[in-house]
């Protein structure tokens, strides 16, 4: 692969990173402020992508939020702040997180560790170790590499997710003109039981 700064996180770094999340939505939600990384591990100066994915805890557990980009110069702290706000604000899953949902949301940040366009997906794309991003002129959609071992999908059905993410032809993944990305990431999240953080 080798197209980003290559990260790789400890599981410290992966917990902090989770706790990192969850201030900024709480600060944004309560205060309609940009939380500041303040003083941040080694890892977290590294320039690299990050998503922010917000689920509740409540019924099948609906998302609620999700947003990021797999490539950015700002570095990675900064990064997951800005991803965590716009995953909690209206332009996210159509309604913005008030703060009576706070303690029933479960919130995971991916860490890119590196991406690569891939002229082959279905070939190249391995389940649970890439995420996907497709583009399509303005269209854009994105899913973490955990999202298909989670739902039992095969290569071409997280492809065609992916697509349809991003509001476009389900088979759009095979056009000339759509852009698909691969990129390696670090899954880390709370336990919807209030538990520590994991990793995926």
């Amino acid at each position: 692969m080798s197209e980003a700064q290559t990260v790789r996180l400890s599981y410290d770094d992966g917990a902090r990173a989770v706790e990192l999340a969850r201030e900024s939505v709480e600060s944004y939600v309560l205060h309609g402020q940009r939380e500041q990384p303040g003083s941040m591990r080694d890892a977290f100066y590294a320039r690299t992508g990050a998503f922010v994915r917000i689920r509740s805890t409540r019924g099948r557990g609906r998302l609620r939020g999700c947003a990021g980009a797999y490539r950015g110069s700002d570095q990675l702290g900064h990064a997951i702040v800005d991803a965590a706000i716009q995953a909690a604000s209206e332009n996210s899953c159509g309604s913005e997180i008030e703060q009576p949902e706070l303690s029933n949301l479960t919130i995971s940040v991916c860490v890119v560790c590196d991406y690569v366009q891939t002229d082959n997906p279905l070939d190249d794309v391995e389940l649970g170790t890439h995420g996907v991003v497709v583009d399509n002129g303005n269209d854009h959609g994105w899913l973490y590499p955990t999202i298909p071992v989670e739902n039992g999908w095969n290569e071409q059905q997280f492809l065609t997710h992916a697509c349809r993410k991003a509001g476009i032809s389900p088979l759009a993944w095979q056009d000339d003109d759509t852009t698909v990305t691969l990129f390696d990431g670090q899954v880390f999240r709370e336990r919807a039981d209030g538990g520590s953080v994991e990793e995926l």
